[in-house]
Formats: structure tokens, sequence, C-alpha cells
């Protein structure tokens, strides 16, 4: 699938479902955490019974409420639907610039921690900026807020924040995967450039690397462990992986070692930093019998269960597509309806762009939506 015209409608379907599935799971999962975040196991035991939290847990005011892993997921999609129209309207796939495309939507979104709502009078902000609900704070980390404090772009060769290695980068690299259109290796180094404009460190860099290299492979039809070694087999090839090498090999040694439990889950960490977020969630994903139980082992931790959950989820989300979303669970979701619409417009965007642009197409509102600012 290199092209719009090789696009059946059947696969088109299926790629519909994968991508809600991957960001509406990933926000379910992100939402289950929400509440418990910085809880230990054994206050989430005291306060919700034996088994955990089996439900959202009221944040940030309501039911359902989403944090900055979400967030900042929404505004790597907005970056990569610009870049793939930038691209499209140049009918030139090498004049891409997706990591300068995501670092002015990571900028958009560090001004919805900024201000109280959008600036209608930008155009630049195009749909998703105008999302009033998307202007709050919910606890983002340091390095995501200070690496992009400036308009300056970190890059592999000058990163900022250079021995940050927090969960900021995986937690909003999924997208990258849905690139089903690219191979694995360019997948991998893009998601690579884009963590590199808010941390530095090697494993922060490469575990957004490997995990949107895992998404990718279960995009294009591999089974989860399949595709982790896949994503093994590409981090090998680049200085400073071993950190991640060892966390992903060691979630998958976890998986041989008995039922899945909380007590197995945390023997691969808390989650606050990169690797350690990649392995929790995908032991999840790799243990879940479905998707519940797969966000609900996620999330009941002592860590960072927000970020675990939303990894575990954008996983079985694209392996299993929407149907799979436990439907209480997304009937309450903060945002849902722009989640699914943004995930729509990044499926046509990726399989039927010429209809949406170029030389033949008519249509304005799609520059209105993601215009070429």
């Amino acid at each position: 699938m290199t092209t719009t015209a090789l696009w059946s409608r059947a696969q088109q379907q299926d790629f519909r479902a994968r991508v809600r599935g991957c960001l509406l799971g990933g926000a379910i999962g992100d939402a289950l955490g929400a509440g418990i975040e910085f809880h230990s196991l054994h206050a989430i035991r005291d306060a919700h019974g034996p088994a955990g939290v089996r439900d959202y847990v009221r944040a940030y005011g309501r039911r359902g409420a989403v944090t900055d892993d979400t967030q900042m997921t929404l505004f790597t999609v907005d970056g990569l639907i610009r870049a793939e129209i930038r691209a499209e309207v140049r009918r030139d796939t090498a004049a891409r610039d997706a990591p300068a495309d995501v670092h002015r939507a990571y900028l958009r979104w560090r001004a919805t921690q900024r201000h109280q709502g959008p600036d209608l009078r930008d155009p630049a902000l195009g749909w998703l900026g105008r999302q009033e609900w998307l202007y709050s704070q919910r606890a983002p980390g340091n390095a995501c807020l200070s690496g992009l404090d400036d308009d300056r772009m970190g890059t592999l060769a000058a990163p900022k924040n250079p021995e940050s290695k927090g969960c900021g980068t995986v937690m909003r690299s999924a997208p990258f995967g849905l690139l089903v259109d690219r191979e694995p290796a360019e997948v991998f180094r893009l998601a690579a450039e884009c963590a590199a404009q808010t941390h530095g460190h090697p494993s922060g860099v490469l575990a957004a690397a490997a995990f949107a290299a895992i998404v990718h492979g279960i995009v294009r039809g591999g089974t989860p462990e399949s595709s982790v070694h896949q994503a093994l087999g590409l981090l090998a090839q680049w200085s400073g992986h071993e950190e991640t090498t060892a966390a992903l090999r060691q979630a998958l040694d976890a998986v041989r070692q008995g039922a899945p439990s909380a007590e197995r889950l945390e023997a691969l960490g808390q989650g606050w930093v990169a690797e350690e977020a990649l392995a929790m969630g995908v032991y999840c994903a790799l243990v879940a019998e479905d998707m519940r139980h797969g966000l609900l082992l996620a999330v009941n931790h002592s860590g960072d269960s927000d970020s675990t959950g939303s990894l575990c989820g954008n996983l079985l989300g694209a392996l299993h597509g929407e149907t799979a979303l436990p439907a209480d669970l997304l009937a309450e979701l903060e945002g849902r309806a722009v989640i699914a619409e943004l995930a729509d417009d990044f499926a046509m965007e990726l399989t039927q762009a010429s209809q949406l642009h170029g030389p033949e197409a008519t249509s304005t509102i799609w520059a209105e939506r993601y215009p070429q600012m």
C-alpha cells in the first residue's frame, strides 16, 4: 500500500478501524490511569478493592478525562496530516518535512498549556487547534514544556534536553506507526527525530522510535510479538540502544514467567522513564486476554498509570480495531468525537488524498482544517 490508488475498499475500511482503535484505545487507557497516576498499588487496592480500579476514576473534574498523553498524540496526528498534504500537493514524497510539521504542531500544543482558549484569529491553528477542551493543563511533563519553550527545533544532532528520557516521548508516538505506506526504518527514524524535539537521551529517543515501529508492524498485519522483534532489529542499528533493548527483552521474558499480575508488571518499572513505560505497555498488550483486561492490567500499578495505559491501548486498538473497544468506557471518554474525527481525517489523507487536494481537487475544507503555514 504505497499509493492512494492501491487501496481497496476493504483495505481502507480495515485501516480506518485500526487508526480509530489506536487513537481511541490509547485515550481510554490514558483516562483509566488519569485518576490514579501518582498512587501506589497499595493505595489503589485500599481505595478500589483487591483488583484495583475497574472503571474510570474522576480526574480533572470529570470521569473519563484524558491527560497530556492524549493531547500530544492528537497534535502528532495533526502534524503528520499536514506533512502528508505538503508532500502530496508537491507531488513528491521526498518533499516531506514531517519533523518540522510535527514540531509546529507541538508548538500549537504548547500554546494550549499557556492560554485559556484558542486565538480564533490565527489561521494556522486549523481545526484541532480550535478545540477549546484541549486548552487545559493535564500534568504535562517538564521536558515536553521546556523543549517547546522557544521555536528552535531539537534534532538528533542537537536535541532539546539532552539528558532527559521521560516517557513524554513514547506516549505521543503511536501515530508515526500508522504511516503504513512507509518502510519500518523510515517510521523508526521519523519518530526518533520528533522525540529529540523535547528529550535528547538515547533511551527517550529510541523508546519512542521502537514504539512507533511496533505499532507499524501491528497495523501492517503482524502479531504484537513479531512486531516487537522487528523493533529490536531496528534498535540494534542505533547507538545507545542498550537500555531500550534490555527493557523490551525483559517484557518478552515476563510473558513467559507465569500469569500476568500487577507485581509482575511492576518488576518492569514504574513507567516514569521512556524505556520502562514502553516495556510495561508492551507487556500488557502481549498478555492481554482482551482489550479491557489489558487496559486494566496496564493502569493498576505504582507508577505512571496513564502513560502505560495509553501505550497498551494504542497497541491493542491498532491490533483489534475500534469494535474491540469497551463500549461503556468509550461512551464516557472525554473528546471522543474529536478523536474519532481526527482518526478518520488521518485515514482519509493516507488512503484518499487525491480526492482532497491536488491539481484536480476542488474542496477548500481540507486546507482550512490543515492549513499549510
